[in-house]
């Protein structure tokens, strides 16, 4: 495992969920003249993704996020992504976070798995930062706070060998391994089969610096070579004409992590019936966990870094479906198994002095006053207090 992983798996699925907002966003657009009070305007879209844009790259948090340290359980990253998504006046419900989190962790496995070479998920991370660079070209100050980001990863992975690079795509495959959630936009390419696994191009470039298959060179104990031996490998490969630019500003050449939302199109998921079977039988125990401990610290950590803004005054926060109807959203809701929900995370620590000052400094932060909170006890979970934010 990677200590170098989990920048690289916070910032490419944060880009997939700015992507996800965007699209659904300007789907449900209604020009700001004939808007009622309820209803999401232009202007409305961009305030919401300045806020969780500005949240997603608060400096302290990211000085937090780049310091090494092992990836945490699945349930632990997304209470992070369901704390982002409501940085702003927008607010999802159950149902709809949960396909927002599978059509983003599908997304990004796909980029990982396509990777050309391990050192390429770098490159797809460019390509998600460049995007969201373009949502907050009217914010200056926003705008810096992400290049500062792409100077850190630059600054950390610049020197990063080969090797590591293939730790850390391991990492990652590692994190997403058994998840097969069937998206509509990848059935329909006819990259993803009907169990929800990806199919593998056999065509293409290959990795820049390698050559086309197709010919196997023998050499003697001189290192002269001795004899060519040619083979057909069935695929339809071609040479890379050119790597990608790992500067501020430049060609990535790799397609790999642009926005593919940018074309309106309706996007479902559907468990496949693999992944309802697997659900059932990997349904994560209630006793204590010993790496909870050093999740709750975690989140502790990375939740007093994150700076939220709250609607200022009476004003409610919009309602985003991502389902087409309420309905559809309603269904999913019944229809997900119980274990891939992730509506509470259970997390079992025991708590000591330092460690209470610091949640309890950060829940003072994050109070919000709507109705009284009856009194728990200390064993409470850190989800279960989040949730009535």
């Amino acid at each position: 495992m990677s200590v170098r992983t989990l920048p690289l798996l916070f910032l490419n699925l944060g880009g997939e969920m700015l992507y996800i907002l965007d699209q659904r966003l300007r789907a449900q657009n209604i020009p700001g003249d004939k808007a009622r009070k309820d209803e999401w305007t232009e202007v409305d879209r961009k305030r919401v993704l300045n806020d969780i844009i500005m949240t997603m790259f608060n400096r302290k948090f990211m000085e937090e996020l780049f310091k090494p340290q092992e990836l945490y359980s699945k349930k632990a990253l997304r209470t992070i992504y369901d704390r982002l998504a409501h940085a702003s006046i927008m607010r999802l419900n159950q149902a709809s976070m949960d396909k927002l989190y599978d059509l983003m962790t599908m997304a990004f496995k796909y980029q990982v798995l396509l990777c050309p070479r391990p050192k390429d998920v770098l490159l797809v991370t460019f390509n998600h930062l460049d995007a969201i660079k373009g949502f907050i070209q009217d914010s200056p100050t926003i705008l810096h706070q992400v290049d500062e980001t792409f100077r850190q990863l630059t600054e950390v992975y610049g020197a990063i060998s080969a090797g590591e690079f293939q730790l850390i795509r391991q990492t990652l495959l590692l994190f997403f391994q058994d998840l097969h959630i069937r998206v509509s936009i990848f059935l329909k390419d006819r990259v993803q089969n009907s169990n929800g696994r990806f199919v593998l191009p056999v065509s293409g470039p290959v990795p820049w610096g390698t050559e086309v298959p197709g010919l196997i060179r023998m050499f003697n104990s001189k290192g002269e070579e001795v004899k060519k031996i040619e083979f057909k490998h069935g695929g339809n490969y071609v040479t890379a004409h050119k790597e990608g630019s790992f500067e501020l500003y430049g060609d990535r050449v790799l397609k790999l992590g642009t926005n593919m939302y940018s074309v309106s199109r309706p996007v479902e998921t559907h468990m496949s019936g693999a992944s309802k079977n697997l659900a059932s039988r990997t349904q994560e125990s209630i006793a204590p966990n010993p790496l909870a401990k050093e999740e709750l610290n975690f989140l502790a950590r990375l939740m007093g870094g994150m700076e939220i803004k709250k609607p200022s005054g009476p004003e409610p926060g919009f309602r985003l479906n991502l389902f087409t109807t309420d309905e559809e959203e309603e269904h999913a809701a019944l229809s997900r198994p119980e274990e891939l929900s992730y509506e509470v995370i259970n997390i079992q620590a025991t708590q000591d002095q330092q460690q209470n000052e610091e949640l309890a400094r950060i829940m003072g932060e994050l109070q919000i006053t709507e109705q009284p909170r009856q009194s728990t006890t200390k064993g409470d979970d850190l989800l279960a207090m989040m949730d009535e934010l």
